[in-house]
């Protein structure tokens, strides 16, 4: 076994790799760029290593600073993570003429499969299905725009080299597949330094279904069930599952049957996934691509088979023999994983930099109901969010005997996540959690183009449990007050008198209430002569907290949100004012401050770096025309004009750093 591992990675797949060489008594190294100076990796690690600068492309993509690190460590392994090197054969030759083990696969099944063209003829030769397209490398745009409309429209785009939702487009015309190509070759080069591109034919009602395999160097290969990873955005996957809802035994088999014939024909050893593509209404699957590496959602298959695919991909790279068989791999249960992104959701999922104020996931382990929470992270409370790297802040898991139970236990358990600081995700995956299609399991790679096709607005309480949820915010008011009160009666010996009758102000809805007291809990009486009776209390610090309303249990975070409160359940996030009445009247009377006018403006949406300026001063531009392009947490964005319009100013140049809001083009 090996007596030291590096880590040439960083964020919560480097932590996770860490937990189970600890677990193992293998000694790990970590590497960090300027920006991961203070990071959870390198703290957890026995020792680190400083690799460069805060890009990738000057740190930990740069094969020789990640050799240099070894040498000085004396690394006798290295694990690769997901992401950067991880599939890079060029890496692991060098970590072979270097005398270092490679926890991965052998450097030809990386470079077989690496390849998305290579890989999809092995696939063929194997016998295993594959989707129509074109598997030549595209040379420039206008060659993309030929093929693809050779192919028939929709078409993906994708990077040869690519991964995560990296150098991937969906194209629906020429246009698309112009602008398509570009961007998908400048993420493709920034990410994995090969900017090849490829085109096949887009399945429009998909689902994304992989297979987990894991072989060791004996000849023993083993496919260890599935995972539905449907739930995306722009390619990047958001909510996976294992098992999925839409595969039955038989296919199950024929599927796993597939992958394992397919690494087999590679001479594939180690963790690796297959990842197909399924016709939801022909029932059919396709062979999309296959990951030489440990996949991002890689917890769920652990939790419902109980295999350390980590461990397992240390002892197969140290020359051990799998210890179970096929028959031995038993599906247990039901996983779900929420990645918990840097992304606003109601700013259209940009990316979010910044630091985290607060960070408090909810409690891991088995649960009081017999379900489990497991949260994979690489950030602390007081880190900050770079944006040089993968906006995933972490991977929230849960498990349990059933998928309604699976899915009822991860909306408690997002409902527990404190997040502050940044713009993140955490209310859009509470309210996927709660959607009659999601929890029916009527799942495709559309689901979030089709469900909000308008964007994230929140979602609103019911009249209903509005009324509840200003109830509870009158009592946790009156908690407070009774709390002030004690205060000021042993500082001062002097008292204030709490008002009976308060307006508690919802996301701006106003809900005059008396409020009384008694044994039986706080009483609350409604302007329109509705009455709520509440049990249960909050201060300040205090845990998710569970009211009882009319005899309802409803558990409820709590946290101060400036002069108000801001209240979380099922999902929703709820900002209540509680004030006298005169108080509320004088609120109401302040003036409301209007926005300044942008409408002649471009300004940057995120925190990024410009890399292209596509008008210039005097030209006029038409609707939805390219402006300019944004990178940001290792993807591109480009900005369109939202009318037709005439440019008066360029105040950017490509290269330039933008914060949020600056200015790129004034129009006319």
């Amino acid at each position: 076994m090996f007596k030291k591992i590096l880590i040439a990675n960083r964020g919560e797949i480097a932590c996770r790799v860490i937990k189970t060489a600890k677990k193992l008594g293998i000694a790990t190294v970590a590497v960090y760029s300027d920006a991961d100076r203070d990071a959870l990796h390198v703290r957890m690690a026995d020792e680190a290593v400083h690799i460069g600068p805060a890009p990738s492309s000057q740190s930990y993509i740069v094969i020789d600073r990640i050799i240099d690190a070894i040498r000085k460590t004396g690394a006798d392994a290295v694990h690769p993570g997901y992401g950067f090197l991880s599939e890079n054969a060029a890496f692991a030759e060098a970590l072979e003429k270097e005398g270092v083990a490679f926890i991965g696969p052998p450097v030809g099944a990386i470079q077989a499969m690496g390849d998305k063209i290579t890989s999809k003829k092995i696939a063929a030769q194997a016998g295993v299905s594959t989707v129509p397209g074109h598997m030549g490398l595209i040379e420039d745009a206008e060659e993309a725009v030929k093929i693809a409309g050779q192919i028939g429209y929709p078409v993906m785009i994708k990077a040869s080299a690519g991964g995560g939702g990296k150098g991937m487009r969906i194209a629906w015309n020429d246009q698309e597949a112009r602008e398509g190509f570009q961007s998908s070759r400048n993420e493709a080069k920034s990410s994995f330094g090969d900017d090849r591109i490829f085109i096949e034919k887009f399945v429009t009602e998909p689902r994304h279904i992989e297979i987990q395999v894991l072989g060791d160097k004996h000849g023993t290969t083993l496919y260890l069930g599935e995972r539905e990873c449907s739930i995306q955005r722009r390619n990047q996957k958001v909510i996976e599952e294992a098992p999925s809802p839409f595969l039955d035994e038989t296919t199950r088999k024929a599927m796993g049957e597939q992958a394992v014939a397919l690494a087999k024909a590679v001479g594939y050893h180690s963790a690796g996934t297959v990842e197909f593509i399924v016709d939801g209404k022909a029932n059919k699957f396709y062979f999309l691509e296959m990951n030489t590496r440990l996949q991002v959602e890689h917890p769920v298959t652990e939790l419902i088979t109980g295999i350390d695919l980590v461990e397992q991909m240390i002892r197969v790279a140290a020359g051990e023999k799998l210890s179970f068989g096929q028959d031995n791999v038993k599906l247990n249960g039901w996983a779900i994983e929420s990645r918990l992104y840097a992304e606003d959701p109601f700013r259209n999922f940009l990316p979010s930099i910044g630091r985290l104020t607060r960070y408090r996931p909810p409690v891991e382990g088995r649960q009081a109901d017999g379900t489990v929470v497991r949260n994979d992270t690489g950030v602390f409370e007081g880190g900050e969010i770079s944006m040089y790297y993968d906006p995933m802040i972490a991977k929230l898991c849960t498990w349990a005997p059933n998928r309604i139970a699976a899915i009822d236990a991860m909306r408690g358990a997002l409902d527990d996540f404190e997040v502050d600081g940044i713009g993140h995700n955490l209310p859009f995956l509470s309210a996927v959690m709660g959607q009659e299609r999601f929890r029916s399991g009527r799942l495709t790679t559309a689901y979030i183009a089709e469900e909000f096709p308008d964007g994230f607005t929140g979602v609103e309480p019911e009249p209903d449990a509005a009324r509840k949820l200003a109830a509870i915010a009158a009592v946790v008011n009156l908690t407070l007050q009774n709390r002030a009160v004690q205060i000021s009666g042993t500082i001062g010996n002097h008292r204030r008198v709490i008002g009976r009758d308060w307006v508690v102000t919802l996301n701006g809805e106003e809900f005059p209430v008396s409020v009384a007291t008694s044994e039986d809990g706080t009483a609350i009486r409604f302007a329109d002569g509705g009455k709520a009776t509440v049990a249960g209390g909050w201060l300040p610090g205090q845990a998710h907290t569970h009211f009882t309303v009319d005899g309802a249990v409803m558990g409820v975070k709590i946290n101060r949100a400036g002069t108000g409160l801001r209240l979380r359940w099922r999902g929703m996030d709820v900002t209540a004012h509680v004030r006298s009445p005169r108080v509320a009247e004088l609120a109401r009377l302040m003036p409301v401050k209007l926005p300044p006018d942008t409408s002649r403006m471009l300004l940057c949406p995120m925190p990024g770096v410009i890399t292209s300026i596509a008008v210039s001063v005097g030209e006029q531009v038409e609707a939805g025309q390219a402006l300019a392009t944004v990178e940001a947490m290792k993807m591109e964005n480009i900005l369109r004009a939202e009318k037709r319009a005439v440019v008066k100013r360029i105040a950017a140049e490509p290269g330039q750093s933008l914060a949020v809001d600056e200015l790129i083009i004034e129009f006319e």
